[in-house]
């Protein structure tokens, strides 16, 4: 029975550092710092398993305490962490500075160890869908773009940060979901962000199903060929940290589509799992299925607009 997300894409350790004042550029600021498990793959695989999918990594760690801390964590979310390979070397790092609001100031991402994924064969006969991070090499992205066109599953593909976008955009083409921000749909297109109806017409010229084209605080658009777009709010939330929201967001929309949601109401409950995320000092929020639960009990009525 195909009822597996096979996740393949990033997973490193996060190392995060908030200001507790106005940030005060080029110089020291007083703060805190958390270091914890991350990576774009990493990240939805985890939030799917605790949110009850049955979901597989195909991943590339270090063989450090960095990389046993990761897979130890992610296991524990109730993700299947049998296809993360070991590789020698350091596990990859995302280090972010936030100000005293929790926004996110700038980021530096090493995931050199990405690159050891190497796949020689994607197995997915028992996959419902597959979710393709953009940390991956070209050469690995177009593998798993082929094997999932070969076996007829379903892609989605979350490009991760314009650079990556830009680099792997002659892939976006036929797939079933791609979630990008105004800047990474402009790299995938090559059209201004502002311009972002035409570049969403472009990638459904390109056989792209649906965009889920995010628009931070102002929401975002579920975009679905032949359709018009739908735009729905952002959930309010109190922001403590904005890291692995988007990822959470995903997540919660690939577990509300293979339950049977539309992609409208799938992108509702992501919405309300990046409002938990925010929330927490948590990347990948443990109790996220409850709070989303308490979220749409509040919310019950909530509609997009």
């Amino acid at each position: 029975m195909k009822q597996w997300v096979v996740v393949v894409g990033g997973t490193n350790m996060d190392v995060v550092a908030r200001t507790s004042s106005p940030l005060v550029p080029a110089t020291s600021n007083p703060g805190h710092t958390r270091i914890s498990p991350g990576g774009v793959g990493r990240n939805v695989a985890a939030c799917l398993g605790l949110l009850g999918t049955p979901v597989r990594l195909v991943s590339a760690v270090g063989d450090d305490a960095f990389g046993d801390e990761a897979l130890r964590v992610t296991a524990a979310c109730g993700a299947d962490i049998a296809a993360v390979r070991r590789a020698p070397g350091a596990t990859g790092t995302y280090t972010a500075v936030l100000d005293d609001r929790g926004e996110l100031v700038a980021a530096v991402s090493d995931m050199a160890i990405v690159d050891e994924l190497q796949l020689e064969t994607v197995h997915l006969t028992d996959a419902a869908l597959v979710v393709l991070d953009g940390n991956l090499p070209h050469a690995q992205a177009t593998r798993v773009v082929a094997a999932a066109a070969d076996a007829g599953v379903p892609l989605a593909f979350e490009p991760v940060s314009v650079a990556k976008a830009a680099r792997l955009a002659d892939l976006v083409h036929d797939l079933f979901l791609v979630t990008p921000n105004a800047d990474e749909i402009a790299a995938l297109t090559g059209r201004a962000p502002a311009d972002w109806r035409a570049a969403v017409a472009d990638l459904h010229e390109r056989g792209v199903e649906h965009v889920w084209l995010r628009h931070g605080a102002e929401g975002s658009w579920m975009c679905s060929r032949g359709e018009e777009p739908v735009h729905l709010p952002a959930v309010p939330a109190t922001v403590v940290d904005v890291t692995g929201a988007g990822d959470a967001m995903l997540a919660a929309w690939v577990a509300a589509w293979l339950t049977g949601a539309d992609p409208v109401e799938a992108a509702r409950l992501g919405h309300r799992a990046a409002a938990a995320t925010v929330e927490s000092h948590h990347t990948v929020r443990p109790d996220l299925a409850d709070a989303i639960t308490h979220d749409t009990e509040q919310h019950p009525s909530e509609k997009g607009s």
